[in-house]
């Protein structure tokens, strides 16, 4: 049977070059890179080299980077950092963030649990392509805000949001901007002074690189309360004995997306474009997310009548992973909160199916789900109660 991945959103594989990069960190060039040993010297130029790579990817200095386990962390130490941070130093005037209602966990979790510590929210909107208004941005900054965090474009629709208007808004009033660029980065060009960003997040694994590493890049002058105390790594903002064979393939995985970035995304959108004509074809399937401005490799549909969890089940019992949206609560039974804020009600909701395309996608994959896929609707909607 044919195997046909198509979860690149929730996870990619390590790139070859990527592996080859890391592998004498883990039995050669082993020392813990805080040492002042040759073993532990040589461990810290790799990280050091790394941190260029990664700066390079979004036209940073490497002095802004700071190494942490994934994008999860990077959005908590952004969030929790700059709030803890300004609560001390800016008394009534640090207590407002705002943020979008379409946010990745990490980003929500952290608002409400600043929520419990006295900070007070704004989420914003998004209308039915998931986009947000920058007007409505404008209009929600009061003088207590201190923070806006909108992600550069969305986990699961894919939608990609005006970042460049968040950031001569956030300029304008001389707020701080961080974006959760974590799906975006290697897909769209980043340039972090460009477009006004202070603080962006990034992970490791969704660019080819290993799982359990990422970057917070935090402009110059910006400044964070630790959440972890420690040794003091990383200027003492992330207190830990450094994952170099991590460190390594992100940096790796940063060059080489940089390197292809262009090749990649012509590759992306002409899969991507023949994926969305060949399932749209099919009764009563929707697509979600905005048709234009939408990541190179993201297409995300929902059918009437029918369970998102049976589809990928049955999709996968002919060899293709897919995915009902974001991998990261996917054992939530709930409906997704992006969709019902794009104004689905819960059942379309339900009826969702996320596929994203990697590096190492094809034209045959395309034309393999584009064949499988109508007989699976039509076996399940016979079945469903909804359906006629």
């Amino acid at each position: 049977m044919k195997k046909v991945y198509m979860d690149y959103a929730s996870t990619s594989p390590v790139d070859k070059e990527v592996l080859s990069e890391m592998l004498p960190y883990f039995d050669k060039i082993y020392g813990n890179a805080s040492s002042i040993h040759n073993f532990g010297i040589k461990a810290f130029n790799a990280i050091e080299v790394a941190r260029e790579h990664v700066g390079n990817f979004i036209n940073s200095n490497s002095d802004e980077i700071i190494f942490t386990s994934g994008g999860t962390e990077s959005d908590n130490l952004a969030i929790k950092g700059i709030a803890f941070s300004n609560k001390d130093k800016r008394g009534k005037k640090g207590y407002n963030i705002i943020t979008s209602k379409i946010e990745h966990p990490a980003v929500l979790e952290s608002c409400k649990h600043l929520e419990k510590l006295g900070f007070t929210v704004k989420y914003l909107p998004v209308d039915k392509f998931g986009l947000i208004n920058p007007n409505d941005l404008e209009e929600a900054i009061s003088n207590n805000t201190f923070l806006v965090s909108i992600m550069f474009a969305n986990n699961e629709i894919g939608t990609i949001e005006p970042i460049d208007e968040i950031g001569k808004i956030t300029k304008k009033h001389d707020i701080l901007f961080h974006t959760d660029a974590v799906q975006a980065i290697g897909k769209v060009a980043i340039d972090v002074n460009k477009l006004n960003i202070d603080l962006l997040s990034i992970s490791s694994h969704k660019i080819y690189g290993p799982k359990g590493c990422g970057a917070l890049y935090i402009r110059k002058g910006v400044k964070l309360q630790t959440l972890a105390h420690g040794g003091g790594h990383e200027k003492g903002l992330r207190s830990s004995t450094y994952n170099t064979p991590g460190i390594v393939g992100l940096g790796k995985a940063c060059e080489l997306g940089k390197k292809r970035m262009s090749k990649d995304v012509s590759h992306l959108i002409n899969l991507r474009d023949r994926l969305i004509n060949g399932i749209q074809t099919i009764e009563q399937c929707y697509l979600n997310g905005h048709p234009k401005k939408r990541l190179a490799n993201n297409a995300h549909f929902r059918f009437i009548a029918i369970e998102g969890e049976s589809l990928n089940l049955m999709l996968d019992d002919r060899g293709i992973a897919a995915s009902t949206g974001s991998a990261c609560s996917s054992e939530k039974l709930q409906a997704s909160h992006v969709l019902l804020a794009i104004g689905l009600d819960p059942a379309e909701a339900h009826g969702s199916l996320r596929l994203t395309l990697g590096r190492m996608s094809t034209k045959d994959d395309v034309e393999y789900v584009v064949s499988v896929l109508p007989d699976i609707v039509q076996n399940l909607r016979n079945m469903s109660p909804l359906w006629n």
